[in-house]
C-alpha cells in the first residue's frame, strides 16, 4: 500500500477533491482527448514508441534548442541530456513549470529540470512534497530553492530522508517546515554527514530525545561536517572552561550556535570580550547566560554600550567590564530601556555615584520594569520604613518579587520581632530562610553570600527572579542557568 501511495501521491490527497492532484489544479487533465495545453498526456503521439534514426534525432534536437532560445532559455547545459522528441512536448514542460510559478530565469538557473517528464517525474514529486506537509501554494518556491528535487525518485531518495527525520523524533507536522528551511536535506545520503553529525552531538552529551527539536529549530547542522565545523567549535568552547554537560544543554536549547563561524566570529568575539576587560575566568559564565554573544557584531555593540555607560551612568570601563561579566545581555539591551531605571533612582534622591555603584553591583536593575520597581520601593518606604542607604547597599532588593518573597518574608520577621538586613532575609532559599527564623541566633550579615544573578533573565515587561545558588557548585550553577535559558 505504501509503494502505491508513493507512486501516485496526488491521487490520494485528502485535502483536495481534484482527482488529478497537482496536475488537475494546474488546469491539466491527463485523460483529455481534446486539444488542450498538455497533449503529452492525451493519446500517445506518433513519435512515442517509434525508434528515431540518428539524423532525425539530431534534427529534432536542433529544433528544440532553437525553440528554447526563442523563449529565452539557454540550452548549453542540455547537450548530454535526453530531450523530448518534439517541440510540443518541450513546450508543455516549460508551460507546466511556469504554471508552477517558475520564471524563465529560474529555469536558466537549473535547466536540467527540462529533462524531467511532467507525468513521470514532476507530478509524483510535487504530490509527495504536498503529502508531507509543504503547502501547495509553496511548491513553486520550494522548487526554486531546490530544483534538484524534480530529478529525485520519491521511493529511492525522498521517502528515506523523511523516514530518517521522523526517526530523529522530528514531529510529523514539522517535516514540511524543516524541509522548507533546508530543502537540501533531501539530497543527503543517510549514512553520510547527517548520521555522523547526530552521532557526534549525542557523544558530547546532547540528549537523543532533543535531536528532533534541534533539527526543527536549526536543521542546517545536519549538513555540517563534524571534523571541520562542529567538533572544532565544541573543542574551543570547552577550552574556555565551559563544561561539556553545560554546552550540551546550550546546544539543545539553541542549536543555531552550531552555525556560528569559529574563525570569523566566535574567536574574534572572545578576543573582543577580553580586550574590553572581561576576565577569562568569567567567559564561561557569560557564554552560558547569553550564548548569542558568540555570534553578535560584538565590537560595535560593546563600544557603543561602554560609551553610554561612561557618559550617562558615570561607570568607567573597568566597572563596565564587571557589568558585562554579571549580565552579558546588556550588550544588546536598548539604551532607552537602560536609562529608565537609572532615571527612577535619580528621581528618588539617590546620587549618580550611588546609582553607578548599584548598577555595577547588580546590573539586572537596568532590565527591570519601572512600574515593578515603584511598587517595591513604596513598600520599602511605607511598610518597612527603612533608609535609602540600605537600598544602595543591597540593590538586589528590586530583583525579588514583592508578592512572593519580599512581603511574606518581611511579615514573618515582624511577627517574630526580628530586625535584619535586606540581604539576610532575602538572599537565601525558602528552606534557609525558615532555618534562620528557627535559629537561636542571627547569622553574621556581613558574611552573607554575594548576589549572583541566576534563573530566568527576562527583559522589561517580565519578571526577573533572584538566585538561590549559595549551596551549589560552580558547575551546578552553570547547569541550572543553562536549563533556564
Amino acid at each position: 500500500m505504501e509503494s502505491q501511495t508513493l507512486q501516485n501521491p496526488c491521487a490520494s490527497n485528502p485535502r483536495t477533491q481534484n482527482p488529478f492532484g497537482v496536475l488537475g489544479v494546474l488546469g491539466v487533465s491527463p485523460y483529455s482527448t481534446q486539444s488542450s495545453k498538455f497533449p503529452e498526456y492525451q493519446m500517445p503521439s506518433v513519435t512515442w514508441g517509434v525508434v528515431q534514426g540518428k539524423k532525425e534525432k539530431l534534427v529534432n534536437r536542433v529544433k528544440i534548442c532553437d525553440y528554447l532560445k526563442s523563449v529565452g532559455i539557454i540550452p548549453d547545459e542540455l547537450e548530454s541530456l535526453e530531450l523530448p522528441s518534439t517541440i510540443e512536448v518541450m513546450s508543455e514542460r516549460v508551460g507546466f513549470l511556469q504554471k508552477l510559478g517558475l520564471t524563465i530565469d529560474d529555469i536558466n538557473e537549473y535547466p536540467l529540470m527540462l529533462g524531467c517528464s511532467v507525468r513521470k517525474n514532476i507530478i509524483p514529486v510535487l504530490g509527495y512534497l504536498e503529502k508531507i506537509g509543504i503547502a501547495r501554494s509553496n511548491l513553486g518556491e520550494f522548487v526554486k530553492n531546490y530544483p534538484q528535487v524534480l530529478n529525485a525518485s520519491v521511493v529511492v531518495e525522498l521517502a528515506p530522508v523523511v523516514k530518517f527525520l521522523r526517526g530523529l523524533d522530528v514531529d510529523k507536522q514539522d517535516i514540511g517546515y524543516v524541509l522548507q528551511k533546508y530543502p537540501e536535506l533531501l539530497g543527503f545520503k543517510l549514512e553520510g554527514t547527517m548520521s555522523t553529525s547526530v552521532a557526534y552531538l549525542v557523544s558530547t552529551g546532547v540528549n537523543p530525545r532533543d535531536i528532533g527539536p534541534m533539527v526543527t529549530q536549526y536543521p542546517y547542522f545536519l549538513g555540517m561536517r563534524v571534523g571541520t565545523m562542529i567538533k572544532p567549535l565544541v573543542d574551543y568552547l570547552v577550552s574556555l572552561r565551559l563544561p561539556k554537560k553545560i554546552l550540551a544543554r546550550m546546544l539543545e536549547k539553541r542549536a543555531y550556535i552550531l552555525g556560528y563561524n569559529l574563525e570569523e566570529t566566535v574567536k574574534p568575539n572572545i578576543d573582543c570580550l577580553i580586550s574590553f576587560g572581561i576576565r577569562r575566568e568569567f567567559l564561561a559564565s557569560a557564554i552560558t547566560q547569553f550564548p548569542q554573544i558568540l555570534g553578535l557584531p560584538l565590537k560595535a555593540k560593546l563600544s557603543s554600550q561602554q560609551y553610554f555607560f561612561n557618559l550617562k551612568l558615570k561607570i568607567d570601563p573597568e566597572g563596565f567590564a564587571r557589568v558585562i561579566e554579571k549580565m552579558p545581555q546588556i550588550v544588546s539591551l536598548n539604551q532607552h530601556v537602560i536609562w529608565k531605571p537609572v532615571e527612577f533612582f535619580l528621581g528618588r534622591g539617590i546620587s549618580s555615584e550611588d546609582v553607578a555603584a548599584m548598577v555595577v553591583k547588580c546590573p539586572q536593575l537596568v532590565a527591570l520594569r519601572v512600574e515593578r520597581m515603584k511598587n517595591s520601593y513604596y513598600f520599602f518606604k511605607s511598610e518597612m520604613g527603612r533608609p535609602l542607604k540600605e537600598l544602595v547597599e543591597f540593590p538586589e532588593y528590586f530583583t525579588y518579587s514583592l508578592e512572593s518573597r519580599i512581603r511574606p518574608r518581611y511579615q514573618k520577621l515582624q511577627s517574630k520581632g526580628i530586625r535584619s538586613s535586606l540581604n539576610w532575609f532575602l538572599n537565601c532559599s525558602d528552606q534557609r530562610f525558615e532555618e534562620r527564623l528557627q535559629g537561636n541566633y542571627i547569622e553574621s550579615e556581613s558574611l552573607g553570600p554575594s548576589f549572583c544573578m541566576g534563573g530566568k533573565l527576562e527583559l522589561p515587561g517580565n519578571e526577573i527572579e533572584s538566585n538561590e545558588e549559595e549551596d551549589e557548585s560552580d558547575e551546578d550553577v552553570l547547569y541550572r542557568r543553562t536549563v533556564s535559558l
